[in-house]
């Protein structure tokens, strides 16, 4: 297994490679600006993580190449995205990225979701730590290719499943300690496979 994190510049990516590295996933963190989609064909990952990171989708230099990353392995790999990751998905397959009702650094949140992909075996409602001012609008599941598996109880898109492939993404930060289930939804992305 080899896992390869996009580090979209967040103090959080560090603790994705703690929890992977415990998890088994042999992680690799490289910024979004310093590797090549080429250089990770080269890799070879068995899965891709697409890191928290502070600015928006809409600046290409707040992702780097983790857009042309989606484009490039969706079909391929498994990928996780967490919160800006999660909005890099959600842009990519159509969604739009508003401003958040409110702002939620370090704040929590119930989680409701379907129990199905990275939710599996994971209760309904739990709780999630939020750090973000934007997120994805309401609306974008309706036409998309991916479907929307946790909420909010104010029904904010809070994780999403492609319809097809292994691409999943979330809007709070699993590796959080204030997301008492989040080792185990990382744990749930490591066993998915192509």
């Amino acid at each position: 297994m080899k896992t390869l994190i996009i580090d979209n510049y967040d103090s959080f990516t560090y603790i994705l490679k703690q929890y992977f590295g415990e998890l088994g996933g042999n992680p690799e963190v490289f910024f979004h600006d310093e590797i090549t989609v080429e250089q990770i064909k080269r890799k070879k990952p068995t899965h891709i993580v697409l890191s928290p990171g502070p600015g928006t989708v809409d600046n290409p230099k707040d992702v780097g190449i983790t857009l042309d990353v989606i484009k490039e392995f969706y079909k391929k790999v498994p990928i996780l995205g967490v919160c800006l990751g999660h909005q890099a998905i959600c842009k990519y397959f159509g969604g739009q990225i508003i401003r958040a009702p409110k702002i939620m650094h370090g704040k929590r949140s119930d989680i409701y979701h379907t129990n199905q992909g990275i939710f599996k075996g994971i209760k309904s409602p739990f709780e999630a730590m939020r750090y973000h001012s934007l997120i994805v609008d309401t609306p974008f599941w309706m036409n998309s290719e991916v479907d929307t598996v946790a909420h909010t109880s104010d029904f904010l898109i809070m994780g999403i499943q492609h319809k097809k492939y292994p691409v999943f993404g979330v809007q709070f930060h699993p590796e959080s300690l204030g997301t008492k289930e989040g080792k185990k939804l990382l744990h749930n992305f490591l066993n998915l496979q192509f």
